[in-house]
């Protein structure tokens, strides 16, 4: 076997690497299984933007099914099984569901941060044939970046620990060819998209907070909405960024020391690719049930913010409607004995144009 493929790690490191990817797998597997499930049981009730929490369910399952078996059985070995055509199905896969996984949830941002409206009720309304044409548009665009390596732009190559195959990092400074892959795969399939997550969700964060004080000063105790979705803001920005952002560092540091790397120990390439993939446990959780719960925080609002409304349109009707009868008629009052006689504007009690005269006892 192609020493570039044996485990550069100890035995009992590969065993444990091996017990932890097995565990997230069935973690994996269970909780974004559970996702579809649920969304298949009101699959005429979803909404669009909650086709792209759906996406993501798919992406995450897709790289547990696809990918950590031959890791798992790989780490098991002490050696990458398979050679050079795993090692390529591995790295196509790899780039297919984790491109398809970022820009999902960078779509996902935007679309939320256009539905949210400030003030509530006001946001942009998609339709589900919308968001399933930017789907199929997320999904050509992870596989073309995929197909570019086996074309000749880039290559896939086994990571420093031996263990799993990516984009070949340490490529960058070897020609023109592979630094200019890897400098537009991060530009344009990473940095942006993170961007894209971090201003999305807590521009959203702002609308709420905009909505919640004009609700507030109308005397709503309504403070616990803010905290909830800035919360949720927090945790869906910050939960894949801190899953992937060692791994990324990592990366980049073999891009740019590429002679030096010899001198890192395997394990610290290994960590970074261990937790990265914990990603796929817990993100369908944090969007699913922080979506599920600000829906509701949202309705309520909605209803508080309608509710208030509607009676502001009622004060108003029956202002006008004073004003109307005031001007119709000149309210003098008689005092005679228990009896109260309006006067019409154009004379004496009685009928005449435009006003009558009500007696009331």
């Amino acid at each position: 076997m192609d020493d570039k493929y044996m485990s550069k790690l100890s035995p009992t490191v590969d065993f444990w690497a091996g017990i932890y990817l097995f565990i997230i797998a069935i973690l994996s597997i269970v909780g974004n299984a559970a996702v579809l499930v649920n969304a298949a049981r009101r699959l005429t009730l979803l909404k669009a933007p909650e086709l792209l929490t759906v996406n993501l369910a798919i992406t995450d399952i897709g790289m547990a099914l696809s990918m950590y078996p031959l890791s798992i059985s790989s780490a098991f070995n002490h050696a990458w099984i398979g050679g050079d055509t795993s090692c390529l199905y591995y790295g196509l896969m790899g780039m297919i569901f984790s491109i398809t996984s970022i820009m999902t949830l960078a779509v996902m941002g935007m679309v939320r941060y256009l539905v949210t409206g400030s003030p509530p009720m006001t946001g942009v309304k998609f339709q589900r044939r919308t968001i399933s044409i930017v789907i199929s548009g997320i999904w050509l665009y992870a596989g073309l970046w995929a197909l570019f390596p086996l074309l000749g732009w880039g290559s896939y190559g086994p990571e420093p620990f031996g263990l799993a195959c990516s984009i070949d990092w340490t490529g960058y400074g070897e020609s023109l060819n592979h630094a200019t892959f890897i400098m537009s795969l991060s530009v344009l399939c990473t940095f942006l998209p993170c961007l894209t997550i971090v201003f999305t969700y807590f521009g959203i964060a702002w609308k709420l907070h905009k909505a919640y004080q004009s609700i507030q000063s109308n005397d709503f105790q309504y403070g616990n909405i803010e905290k909830k979705i800035t919360l949720m803001a927090v945790m869906i920005s910050s939960g894949f960024l801190i899953a992937w952002t060692p791994y990324v560092i990592v990366s980049f540091w073999s891009m740019f020391h590429s002679l030096e790397q010899d001198h890192m120990a395997p394990v610290i390439t290994l960590l970074p690719c261990l937790f990265a993939k914990s990603s796929t446990v817990y993100n369908p959780f944090i969007y699913f049930i922080f979506q599920r719960s600000s829906s509701h925080k949202l309705l309520r609002l909605q209803r508080l913010v309608f509710c208030c409304s509607h009676q502001a349109s009622s004060s108003a009707e029956r202002a006008e409607l004073e004003s109307k009868i005031v001007k119709g008629s000149d309210c003098n009052i008689f005092e005679d004995g228990s009896d109260k006689v309006c006067v019409g504007l154009m004379g004496a009690p009685g009928r005449h144009p435009g006003s009558e005269v009500t007696t009331v006892s």
